[in-house]
């Protein structure tokens, strides 16, 4: 397995993608290429939870998937530093995809919480000038070519979990979060997106999923959604494996979801 920390993904971040990337074996179909998971752990951009980080990527690789963690800038840094960080992982990804074994056009961004925040909104946006500027290349470098959600922040509206905007935005917040509504700025070329949440998640209403879906469904984008009816928030993985120290996150009704999304990423990217 390829392990390593790579920083220095932006000279003004301190930002850092490690890898789990399985080798290839001339005994294992040697010029295999695999699609491959970016994840962005959850904390309400205040920390990054290690719940959402390492076990995610160890279960990524046992359905197939090259995985990565993003440790992206959070509190104080502010808007748009950890989306810039988040396109140059894809960039670099994409980039290294013959070093990696990693099929360019299979690149899935997968976030939980206030991860899902960061990226869904790289999923709307990756196409904005802004980005290219900032970045100085290309958008299509780092185009995410379907989205993983869980449990996401999504909306800054009444149903929106204002803490995070406020840890994004800082001094900006009042002015500028109505414009981070991310289920406002869905268009044609959001990528395909798998969306699971739970009913009784009462941080992060599930009405962010919902909101997003509906939105999908008017610009016809592919898209599968789980609505679970049982747990709280931050499951992470739903078993004993990522439950916290006070044994939250052990939910029996969610623990299927990396199955199904590893089905639905077979048909639909």
């Amino acid at each position: 397995m390829i392990h390593e920390k790579i920083t220095a993904l932006l000279p003004e971040s301190q930002a850092s993608l490690t890898t789990y990337v399985v080798e290839n074996s001339p005994e294992m179909e040697p010029d295999r290429v695999r699609p491959a998971v970016i994840i962005c752990p959850g904390g309400g951009y205040e920390m990054l939870s290690d719940r959402e980080a390492e076990p995610i990527a160890i279960k990524m690789m046992s359905f197939g998937f090259q995985a990565f963690v993003l440790h992206y800038s959070i509190k104080p840094a502010v808007y748009p530093l950890a989306l810039k960080e988040l396109a140059a992982a894809v960039r670099l990804v994409r980039t290294n995809h013959e070093v990696w074994h990693v099929d360019p056009e299979r690149i899935i961004v997968a976030g939980f919480s206030a991860g899902g925040h960061l990226a869904a909104n790289l999923g709307v946006s990756w196409q904005q000038p802004f980005l290219a500027e900032a970045l100085q290349g290309a958008n299509e470098e780092w185009r995410p070519n379907g989205l993983l959600l869980s449990y996401p922040v999504l909306s800054s509206g009444e149903l929106g979990h204002q803490d995070s905007f406020r840890s994004l935005l800082a001094d900006r917040y009042e002015t500028e979060k109505a414009a981070l509504s991310l289920e406002t700025l869905v268009n044609e070329q959001t990528p395909p997106t798998f969306l699971w949440h739970t009913l009784e998640d009462g941080l992060v209403l599930a009405e962010n999923s919902l909101l997003f879906a509906e939105q999908l469904r008017k610009f016809n984008i592919p898209y599968e959604l789980h609505i679970f009816p049982r747990g709280g928030h931050g499951l992470s993985l739903g078993t004993p494996e990522t439950a916290n120290g006070n044994q939250h996150g052990i939910e029996a009704s969610v623990v299927r979801w990396p199955e199904l999304f590893a089905d639905w990423v077979k048909w639909n990217i």
